[in-house]
């Protein structure tokens, strides 16, 4: 079965999705480290996840796709940092940013049936 072609757009979704995992590990390893936990928990709580649709990767739009599924707690996350910690804030909306790339290369990835 051959899958389909690599897009400008999947190339944008999987720069973002790169660009998340190495914000996760900027903010979380080296930026910010938790307080209250090591970091090695840290990071496995958030760039573990990102890692998962690795398995996928044959099949790129199917990878984005359950990255983009994945990015909304990243979304939240993002939200909710960028409210409650102003010096995470600039950060956060990053975050939030990326999110929202992802999620948006994947509508514009949606290829629509001729009528």
């Amino acid at each position: 079965m051959n899958s389909s072609p690599v897009t400008n757009t999947d190339r944008i979704g999987l720069g973002a999705w790169a660009a998340l995992g190495l914000l996760q590990i900027a903010w979380h390893g080296w930026l910010f480290p938790p307080q209250t936990m090591p970091i090695w928990l840290a990071l496995a709580i958030t760039v573990v996840p990102l890692l998962l649709p690795l398995s996928a990767l044959r099949k790129v739009r199917r990878a984005l796709l359950w990255t983009g599924i994945l990015s909304l707690f990243y979304f939240c996350h993002g939200v909710a940092e960028a409210w409650s910690a102003p010096d995470e804030r600039a950060i956060a909306s990053l975050e939030i940013v990326l999110t929202l790339l992802l999620i948006g290369t994947l509508g514009a990835g949606v290829r629509r049936p001729h009528t």
